[in-house]
């Protein structure tokens, strides 16, 4: 039976609330942005949106870079601050990177923006991070994880040791048969060449999570669960993580709550990454 792919993959027909969640993390997010000890608008690149905004820990703290979402065409990191604010209760320090969107660019250009921003955090503050993105994120996430970093001048060929996945898009042929593409302008080869399904795995010593909502569509649970193995099977300490109860929008608060798993997992992982 051949899928609905629109119904599939458009989560904002989906879920209709999310206008109303969507403006619950705006607004939190201009508050935190409002008070906390950050640096904003930091460049690491010359194109308009090649900014991030860091929002530090203790010096020498661990770090979480957090990729926000938008299939690759919408988002922007200052609607995101929110997710710094109990992480940095928590020791973590957060950076919050926007990229360029489709159709200014293609897929694969914001994951070489991607790379450029890690490597310049990096050559900042030269500690080990801990991946984490939702969605487009999420997709963006498996890309660093499994990016060859000796390829990648003046940062460790093990720059990116583990990234934690929520709600991602790894295989990205599907979104061709959806309204998402008249933006991404996929071709057939496109989507295939920059689909984490489809790359040599990470190295061994890597982990990885990929993370979804038990209400989320059959893909979305197809997508994570598949990589998830795949990566495992290469000998990556990989999982996939169904959340029970959340959607493709509220899962993300997870990553908010102290009491989560998620939230939990997450600061672990990233207090591994600074451990001597």
């Amino acid at each position: 039976m051949q899928l609905d792919y629109e119904a599939q993959y458009n989560n904002r027909r989906r879920v209709p609330e999310f206008v109303d969640i969507n403006a619950r993390w705006c607004a939190a997010s201009a508050d935190y942005r409002a008070k906390a000890a950050a640096q904003l608008d930091a460049a690491y690149g010359p194109g308009e949106r090649q900014r991030y905004d860091l929002f530090a820990a203790a010096e020498g703290a661990p770090l979480l870079v957090f990729i926000h979402g938008g299939y690759w065409q919408r988002g922007d990191r200052k609607d995101y601050a929110f997710i710094a604010r109990e992480l940095n209760h928590a020791g973590i320090a957060v950076a919050l990177p926007s990229y360029s969107l489709c159709p200014a660019v293609s897929v694969l250009d914001i994951v070489g923006e991607l790379r450029a921003c890690l490597a310049c955090l990096w050559q900042r503050l030269r500690v080990y991070p801990l991946l984490a993105g939702h969605s487009a994120g999420g997709h963006l996430t498996a890309a660093m994880l499994a990016s060859d970093w000796s390829r990648i001048a003046g940062v460790p060929s093990d720059l990116v040791r583990a990234g934690y996945a929520i709600s991602g898009v790894f295989d990205l042929p599907p979104l061709l048969a959806t309204s998402l593409d008249e933006a991404l302008r996929l071709s057939p080869e496109a989507a295939h060449a920059a689909s984490p399904m489809f790359w040599p795995p990470p190295p061994k010593e890597r982990s990885f999570a990929a993370a979804v909502g038990g209400l989320e569509s059959e893909e979305f649970l197809r997508q994570s669960r598949e990589l998830a193995r795949a990566w495992r099977r290469a000998g990556v300490s990989a999982e996939d993580v169904v959340v029970a109860g959340t959607n493709h929008f509220t899962i993300l608060e997870e990553l908010v709550r102290p009491s989560s798993p998620m939230f939990k997992s997450v600061v672990t992982l990233a207090r591994s990454l600074t451990a001597p």
